[in-house]
């Protein structure tokens, strides 16, 4: 490329042209130029480690070869028509998560993004109940327009004018900071209590809708115990409240187990809503629901981009590689050996706080051993300095001290020795910060 731009020059361009509210990981941030699977590659040809695949993103590696051929096949036929004429990738991939979701998930809405997609369930379960009200878990994260955002609590996200109306917000399962002072052997499951609570004093009594992530994504992958999931479901059922799934993250064999991550719980949803993983980069999303509750929403709907050719042909290519790669099992081997590498590595350092999630969905909350104070500036220096040692690791969490490792499906245990190397180092620096002073 000749008119490719060094850092600094592209650092410049971007502070001039790009909206200064839009967020750098970095605070030095290296200028990618290319991807192949679990590697990128800055403009001056150095390998990267990922191990956040572009926000939960990249499920089968950057450039994967088997869809990249499905996406320029399909560039070459037909690239674009929208909802209101009816082209094959659309269906096939309805067909395609008809088959792998849970239950009777059957009848399936494709979207541009997940936003779009919490925002069908959204409409469609008011629709289908007659209802208005949603019930959502604290530390949530659903998207960026002004009702998915207005779905969000964590104050970082939420819009900052009038929030949407009809919504509120029910404490999570949020062990290792338990809203009510408990542990999980003695909590008597207080926070699906919670649920019901709110729905009786901060609802009508007859609530629509909740929308969970299995396991919080920008929440800093808070993790409910067993059990959680289907406590709730039978409160929710009490009320004749509908359940979506908001699998943006949690789908597509991140979690290991299956493919989808509430199907850990053992619960059936009346939605599922994903996208993310399902594009691996390219822009999609789908919200795939009940033939019983489609039934109820006959209002017509149209979305020019939505089930694109393109982008559903390599949704398409994505499942079937997740599926004949055994992905979602090396997601579950490589995820383990993962997580046994953070717990020895909690062993040496104090200040992990907690290693939560499931499979290559793993969160890492820094904070005060006593105390429990997050250590957000702490967990940043953990981040950049696993960058400058050439690994990509993620953070979040309403405190920012959360850790987040969300890498490709197709790593290694090699690959886990790498990162688990930076992170020491890392944790090392800061430690070593801290006790100088």
């Amino acid at each position: 490329m000749s008119n490719l731009l060094n850092r600094e020059q592209l650092k410049k361009k971007r502070d001039e042209y790009m909206i200064s509210g839009m967020k750098q990981l970095y605070s030095d941030p290296p200028h990618f130029v290319r991807g192949q699977n679990q590697f990128l590659y800055d403009q001056e040809g150095n390998e990267y480690l990922d191990m956040f695949a572009g926000i939960v993103t990249v499920s089968v590696g950057h450039c994967n070869p088997k869809v990249l051929e499905a996406t320029v096949k399909q560039l070459q036929t037909l690239q674009h028509t929208s909802t209101i004429f009816m082209t094959q990738p659309m269906v096939d991939l309805a067909e395609k998560l008809a088959q792998i979701t849970p239950g009777d998930l059957s009848k399936s809405y494709i979207t541009n993004s997940g936003t779009e997609a919490n925002e069908a369930a959204i409409m469609m379960a008011r629709t289908a109940t007659g209802r208005h009200e949603v019930l959502v878990l604290k530390h949530s994260y659903h998207g960026q327009s002004h009702l998915a955002s207005s779905l969000t609590a964590n104050h970082n996200y939420r819009p900052s004018n009038m929030p949407a109306a009809g919504i509120s917000f029910v404490e999570n399962a949020y062990c290792y900071r338990c809203p009510f002072k408990k542990t999980p052997d003695n909590c008597s499951f207080e926070c699906v209590k919670d649920v019901e609570r709110v729905i009786q004093t901060q609802t009508s009594g007859q609530p629509a809708v909740m929308i969970a992530e299995p396991i919080q994504g920008v929440g800093g992958t808070i993790t409910p115990p067993d059990g959680y999931f289907q406590e709730v479901k039978k409160v929710l059922d009490n009320y004749g409240v509908l359940f979506i799934a908001d699998e943006v993250q949690t789908g597509f064999g991140r979690t290991g187990n299956h493919m989808f991550g509430i199907s850990n719980w053992n619960v059936q949803p009346d939605f599922m809503t994903m996208a993310k993983g399902l594009g691996n980069g390219l822009p999609i999303g789908a919200c795939i629901t009940t033939k019983a509750v489609e039934a109820k929403c006959q209002r017509a709907v149209i979305n020019t981009f939505g089930g694109n050719p393109v982008s559903a042909a390599t949704g398409l290519a994505v499942i079937n590689t997740i599926q004949e790669e055994k992905l979602m099992e090396n997601a579950k081997v490589v995820g383990d050996y993962l997580m046994d590498g953070l717990k020895d590595l909690q062993k040496s350092f104090p200040i992990i706080g907690d290693v939560r999630g499931k499979g290559l969905m793993v969160g890492i909350e820094i904070a005060e051993p006593e105390t429990k104070r997050p250590m957000a500036a702490e967990c940043a220096r953990i981040v950049e300095t696993a960058k400058d040692l050439k690994v990509v690791i993620g953070k979040g969490g309403l405190y920012g001290n959360t850790i987040r490792i969300k890498p490709p499906l197709t790593i290694t245990k090699h690959d886990v020795d790498r990162c688990l190397s930076a992170m020491r180092k890392g944790l090392e620096s800061v430690c070593a910060v801290g006790a100088s002073k």
